[in-house]
Order: structure tokens, then C-alpha cells, then sequence
């Protein structure tokens, strides 16, 4: 009888021999290599993109770098915008809030801009930026832009969440908490006077208006006025500690 059986060619043709390797019904179920696609992902506090020589000084600044995807904030712009340049780059600008703070988007390369799905603005410091990826069976890829301190919280890979919303929920909630701790007394000590703070309000309404001149002024009369403020505060907590008969630490 004639055995089917292929012998390895390093077996020296001995009868019961297995050949090395990946048998055949191994090599038909392996499963296709995909291809990783890196992406250079960038962030910019833009200080404002309401003008035209705004967005120009962009796009220059953006020739010097290497990159797919710049997250932008503090766009400070009153209408959203949505553009495709000559060179194929798109640029995609949410609007900021009342006071003119605020607003993200994003800049893509022209590499990337043919991937763009969607581009979303959660709120004025959050926006959510959709892919597609380029393969047989496409997915949907998300880049959420965190304006929390203007920071990116980057690209989202196969390990994170796909429901972006609980995601999203999450952090609100937290804010949320945040802010009811910070009204609480015992979690926060008056430290600020009242003047202060409405040097600090005054500020913030200058800088929106664009008035340097005052904005500078105003900042060196917050730095002055936070500076004895922490001082007084400093003296309240000493004289409380020495008449408790304990640390200022634990004040």
C-alpha cells in the first residue's frame, strides 16, 4: 500500500517521521497580520481661533511639526467652523461659552482628514472626534478631546470603553461631587476676601475682552491681593492652632 502521508524533507524519508513546522490544517486557519496604524497625536492652547490670521498662524505653526491630529483649545470662537484647506488638511473649531472662554476642536493632517467620520462638541471644553479605519470591515474610532486643564486625553485604543456616553456620564458625575464638596465649609476654608474674588471676576471679564493692557494690571493687583490674603489666612490658622494646642498642619 502507498501511504498519502508527505514526508519531511529533513526526516531522510523514515516512515513515521513529522515533519517540523505548521501542519496544513494550521496553516488554513491562521488568521490574516492586520496592519497598526500609528498616529502622531498633538494638543495646542490656541488662546483664540476667532480670526482668519489666527487660524493662518495655525496652519504655520503646524508645517514645523510632524503629526496626524493637533486637539485644540481655548478656540474662543462664537460660531463653529468646518473647513478643507488646498492642501487637504480640515480643521474643525466648536464654539465657546457666555464669557468667551473656552471651545475645542481638532486639525487634521491631510493623510488623515479622508478617515474623518464626525466631529462632535460634548461642551464648550469637551469634543469627540469619530474615525473610520481602513479595512475591510470598518470601525468606528474615537479621539475625545478632555479640556481639563487642557490636557488630551489621547487616542482610544481596543483596551478602552466603546460606549463613550458611560464614559462621559462618568466624568460628569465626578464633576459633579467635585463641586458639591467645594461648596461644603468643612471641605473648603474661606481663604479668598470678597474683594479678591471680584478682582479675580474682573480679570476674567478683561482677558474674554481682549483688553491686555488691563488684564496685566488687573493680574498684578490679584497676585498682590491673593499674596496677603494667604498671609492674614496664615496668621488665623497660627492663632487657632497655639490656642487648640495643636499643628497648623492639622489646623
Amino acid at each position: 500500500k502507498h501511504s498519502n502521508r508527505k514526508e519531511s524533507p529533513d526526516s531522510g524519508g523514515k516512515p513515521g517521521t513529522v515533519a517540523p513546522g505548521r501542519t496544513g490544517l494550521q496553516e488554513s486557519c491562521r488568521l490574516p497580520k492586520q496592519k497598526r496604524t500609528r498616529m502622531a497625536i498633538c494638543t495646542y492652547n490656541a488662546r483664540t481661533l476667532a480670526s482668519e490670521a489666527a487660524i493662518e498662524d495655525l496652519m504655520m505653526q503646524a508645517k514645523k511639526i510632524k503629526y496626524d491630529v493637533v486637539g485644540l483649545t481655548e478656540t474662543r470662537r462664537c460660531h463653529p467652523l468646518n473647513a478643507v484647506y488646498e492642501a487637504g488638511e480640515e480643521l474643525f473649531l466648536g464654539t465657546c461659552d457666555s464669557r468667551g472662554v473656552g471651545g475645542v476642536g481638532v486639525f487634521v493632517n491631510t493623510s488623515m482628514a479622508k478617515n474623518i467620520d464626525s466631529f462632535e462638541q460634548l461642551a464648550t471644553r469637551i469634543g469627540r472626534r469619530r474615525m473610520r479605519r481602513c479595512c475591510p470591515t470598518p470601525r468606528e474610532r474615537t479621539t475625545i478631546n478632555w479640556d481639563l486643564f487642557a490636557k488630551l486625553a489621547g487616542f482610544w485604543e481596543d483596551s478602552a470603553m466603546d460606549n463613550i456616553d458611560e464614559q462621559f456620564d462618568q466624568l460628569v458625575e465626578h464633576l459633579h461631587d467635585c463641586a458639591k464638596k467645594a461648596e461644603s465649609f468643612k471641605t473648603t476654608k474661606k481663604r479668598l476676601s470678597p474683594e479678591t474674588l471680584e478682582l479675580i471676576r474682573h480679570r476674567g471679564a478683561a482677558r474674554a475682552a481682549g483688553n491686555q493692557e488691563l488684564t496685566f494690571e488687573l493680574a498684578r493687583l490679584c497676585k498682590e491681593a491673593i499674596k496677603e490674603d494667604l498671609k492674614e489666612r496664615r496668621t488665623e490658622l497660627l492663632a487657632e492652632a497655639a490656642e487648640a494646642g495643636k499643628s497648623i498642619r492639622y489646623a
